[in-house]
């Protein structure tokens, strides 16, 4: 919500507006205070993360109502809410680096072939007898030097980012089933499989979540404190405009899907900890659920508008959405359903929202039109 929109009115009618402008103090000035506190108040009510928590408690109340169990006493630290969570871990971090993205006006398909790629790497380098620990981190370059062939198709030569991911995601998945092939790998070190599936001790708390937590206090940190993340909404408002500030454009674009590609393996490398499994068709079909995680989380697709906090309560109210209708019974396809009609809210929502807000815009310039005709050399305020 801008602060433009939570300015204060100006009088209605010019007698009023004289009478504010000759008095130190306007005898209403106590009320009109308290409409505007009242107009503060109601903005950040309508804040789109306040209308995720009204979805997350709703379906929360859904899941009761289908299994009682959906909610234990001990909640926080049930099998259930570590169920619900760590099959999502994957999907949430990547939704993380994908915020950025697209705020920025841009977008990375390919994220989920690079889940698989990695995984086939990480894979290949255990039978060849490379340890994890030095396993890890060349996959992690892999995944940075894929973003880096992304962010450069992209800035250097102009081409747009939805054309340029769709086609590196049907590169990566091919490079996936050139490295593997039918085969797989499996039966990791137990000390690294405990990562992907494990829980922190004495908790049912999933790793995997407190990466994510970590991971999102940084995201959070740059993105809305330092120059970096007002770098990357100037971007996302207005290229031109950020290049004549002095913003490098092409430079913050591209290390961004830098950042995607290092993130999209790392979520690679823990999908194939908690499988302790690799195979070529690691990561199919979650870039779905990633783009929908960061629009449903408030980031306008359109560029230039989105918060990490909307981000995160979308992971997990997509989680408690997942959670109840697997208790329901519902299919994995009929899922997928949903999740794709949640996309669909998420795009239409804040589009309706910016159409009524100019309506009541309208409405209020015509009830602010003076009731006579200015004289001439009247200046009208």
């Amino acid at each position: 919500m801008t602060n433009d929109q939570m300015g204060v009115n100006k009088p209605a009618d010019a007698s009023a507006a004289s009478a504010a402008a000759e008095a130190p103090m306007p005898a209403g000035g106590g009320s009109r205070n308290m409409a505007n506190s009242a107009r503060a108040i109601l903005s950040g009510v309508a804040r789109w993360e306040v209308l995720l928590v009204i979805i997350l408690a709703v379906v929360v109340w859904w899941g009761t109502r289908i299994s009682p169990n959906y909610i234990q006493p001990d909640f926080w630290n049930s099998l259930n809410f570590g169920a619900s969570v760590s099959g999502t871990m994957e999907v949430a971090i990547m939704a993380l680096a994908m915020t950025p993205i697209i705020i920025m006006g841009d977008i990375d398909l390919s994220v989920e072939s690079m889940v698989g790629l990695s995984g086939a790497v990480l894979g290949t380098l255990f039978v060849a007898g490379i340890p994890l620990q030095l396993g890890i981190p060349i996959v992690l370059v892999v995944g940075a030097l894929g973003g880096l062939f992304n962010g450069l198709l992209v800035t250097r030569w102009g081409l747009p980012a939805l054309v340029v991911t769709l086609g590196t995601l049907a590169l990566f998945r091919g490079l996936c089933n050139v490295v593997l092939g039918t085969s797989y790998v499996s039966n990791f070190p137990s000390n690294f499989t405990a990562f992907g599936f494990g829980y922190v001790p004495g908790t049912d708390v999933p790793w995997t979540l407190l990466t994510f937590l970590v991971l999102a206090a940084v995201f959070c940190a740059v993105m809305h404190y330092t120059w970096i993340g007002r770098q990357i909404f100037s971007v996302g408002k207005n290229k031109d405009a950020a290049r004549y500030s002095g913003v490098r454009v092409a430079r913050v674009r591209t290390a961004m899907f830098v950042v995607s590609g290092m993130v999209a393996a790392f979520a690679g490398v823990i999908l194939a900890l908690r499988y302790n499994s690799v195979r070529a068709d690691n990561g199919t079909n979650l870039t779905l659920v990633v783009v929908t995680i960061a629009v449903l989380g408030g980031v306008d697709i359109n560029g230039g508008k989105g918060t990490i906090p909307g981000v995160i309560i979308a992971v997990f109210t997509l989680a408690a959405l997942q959670s109840a209708l697997r208790l329901a019974g519902v299919s994995s396809e009929y899922q997928n359903v949903a999740i794709g009609l949640l996309l669909i809210f998420s795009v239409i929502t804040p589009q309706l929202a910016r159409q009524l807000r100019v309506l009541v815009d309208r409405i209020r310039q015509s009830r602010r039109r003076p009731a006579r005709d200015p004289v001439p050399g009247e200046v009208v305020r």
